[in-house]
């Protein structure tokens, strides 16, 4: 089960920012703010996936239940004290702006020694060679994406391949991946291109050649790729805003 329904990019920020504005009027308090709209996905995110899928409208229920935790702090809040009342904790999140990378083949002096005689240097000209092979493949991934052509995005992936998107709780990305390279072709259309005022840029990311969604400078995603061959088998997209500040430009 996916939630390719949830919407664009620009869909799930302008939701996001919809609740943020709610918490906003009901506390001034960006922090709070921030903390309500947090714990108003991760309601979202513990409900089953047939009672999500039995929500008509997100948006309103989203809207229903923010607003029923700014009344619930209102209501536990002592007149004239300080705004920022302790919410539920939240799952823990990687700290580091990109997803990890899937363990690889352990490589090294011991194995050289140990493995088919090869040397360091036709090690390292097998690395560059992996490198550029993976930034061949994630060029025409990216470019499919800026021109948003699904049929593109198909031919580059991998029939088994699989996304997977983290909003670390803060938008209403998927939460579970999509395999299938049609899947997965219609999943990244719908959420990452054919967004007015939306620049793709290529980027290193985690080492490797990526791509960079940025509006009017701010990043609104950052998109990791697993190659194999001359197909990209997995696509690791960050939407979590927490991660994305590194990637803005001034």
């Amino acid at each position: 089960m996916t939630e390719v329904g949830a919407g664009t990019l620009a869909e799930m920020l302008d939701e996001r920012q919809h609740l943020l504005e709610i918490a906003l009027w009901m506390f001034g308090s960006e922090i709070t703010a921030d903390q309500i709209v947090q714990e108003t996905y991760r309601r979202w995110y513990a409900l089953g996936d047939e009672e999500r899928a039995g929500i008509a409208v997100p948006r309103a229920w989203l809207t229903r239940v923010a607003g029923g935790i700014c009344l619930e702090l209102l209501a536990a809040t002592p007149a004239h004290a300080p705004v920022g009342v302790p919410l539920p904790p939240t799952a823990a999140a990687p700290v580091t702006g990109t997803p990890a990378r899937r363990p690889g083949p352990v490589t090294g002096p011991a194995m050289c020694r140990a493995g088919n005689g090869l040397g360091p240097h036709h090690q390292a000209g097998s690395h560059q060679a992996m490198l550029s092979r993976h930034d061949r493949v994630a060029r025409r991934f990216a470019a499919a994406c800026d021109t948003g052509d699904t049929a593109a995005l198909r031919a580059v992936l991998a029939t088994d391949a699989v996304v997977v998107s983290d909003g670390g709780g803060k938008l209403r990305a998927a939460i579970h991946p999509t395999h299938g390279a049609d899947a997965v072709a219609r999943f990244v259309t719908a959420l990452l291109t054919g967004q007015p005022g939306t620049d793709v840029a290529v980027a290193s990311v985690n080492g490797r050649t990526g791509l960079v969604l940025r509006r009017a400078g701010q990043a609104v995603a950052v998109v990791g790729v697993s190659v194999a061959g001359a197909e990209v088998t997995a696509v690791w997209i960050v939407l979590n805003p927490d991660k994305l500040r590194r990637w803005h430009r001034s």
